[in-house]
């Protein structure tokens, strides 16, 4: 099957739910003080001239330590939280980042980015600028994909997780242990609660496109209740999870050793999905985030 036959799996009165995050050029390139080449890629804005952002450098700048950027901008060191760095740029962010900054592709793709990312590495609903990392089981959709299932009755709503970099990383001890991931913004409207209520009503399904989405409707109903909601979430889905909101998902096939593994084995089961990764093995199915996707429509018991 190919996902041109992802309406037959689809009833009227389903609710697809998508990620409307939209990736930003969040890769620059530049120098310390002393020369030495660095490289950033802004995990978040914060304000219009003050981010969040992973810095790669010989050595580790330190605070009050200055980077210049591209030949046109300069960012001052505040602070170091972690892995992350509180930068002040000394121009507005997102207008610098939209003129030099790169697509911030994933690493195990292994090469630069090209200008073409910028469009492809991109949903076609993508709309709240934010992410470094593209809600990659949307990119299957294209308009007319949208505009099928629409018109066979099939409610389409919104949410926003704006990805970070973190998504990439394999899960750390501390992690695991603290039952937590790494934070990342989260929007919920009032509308999207409005849809999944009445999705509920009428017996529809809701079924989360990729695991972005998922991520963020359970953690707006972690109280038992889907709720508006602002802010930061860090919840991790794994084995044994109690599911609150998502009946279906849709997903591509994940890095071993990810949350993201985690999460779809909490919600078909450990052993169903190893049989599925031998299947998609076997088969050659393509990995990752311009790989293959499967729809995952029933919860399964895990071992």
């Amino acid at each position: 099957r190919g996902f041109a036959d992802l309406p037959a799996f689809l009833d009227s009165g389903d609710l697809l739910v998508f990620n409307d995050t939209r990736v930003i050029k969040a890769r620059l390139t530049g120098s310390k003080a002393s020369g030495g080449r660095v490289e950033l890629l802004i995990e978040r804005q914060l304000n219009e001239t003050e981010a969040l952002a992973h810095v790669r450098a010989s050595k580790a700048p330190r605070a009050g330590g200055l980077l210049n950027l591209a030949g046109a901008c300069q960012a001052e060191v505040l602070a170091r939280e972690g892995e992350l760095f509180y930068l002040r740029f000394d121009r507005p962010l997102a207008a610098f980042l939209e003129t030099f900054g790169e697509t911030p592709l994933p690493p195990y793709l292994q090469r630069a980015a090209e200008a073409s990312d910028a469009e492809r590495y991109q949903t076609v609903y993508a709309r709240q600028p934010g992410a470094v990392a593209a809600p990659t089981a949307g990119l299957h959709f294209d308009r007319a994909m949208l505009a099928e299932t629409a018109a066979m009755g099939v409610q389409h709503a919104y949410i926003t997780l704006h990805v970070g970099a973190g998504t990439f990383q394999n899960l750390r001890e501390d992690q695991l242990n603290a039952n937590r991931l790494h934070s990342e913004r989260v929007e919920v409207s009032e509308q999207l609660v409005a849809a999944v209520a009445e999705t509920c009503a009428r017996n529809g399904r809701v079924i989360a496109v990729g695991t972005t989405s998922v991520r963020a409707l359970e953690f707006a109903a972690r109280d038992g209740q889907l709720r508006e909601f602002s802010g930061e979430s860090d919840l991790f889905i794994r084995p044994g999870y109690r599911w609150r909101v998502v009946d279906a998902m849709l997903t591509n096939f994940h890095l071993p050793q990810s949350s993201l593994l985690m999460l779809v084995a909490a919600f078909a089961g450990t052993q169903r999905i190893r049989n599925v990764y031998r299947h998609a093995v076997e088969q050659r199915y393509r990995f990752f985030s311009y790989g293959d996707a499967m729809l995952i429509q029933a919860r399964g018991e895990d071992l």
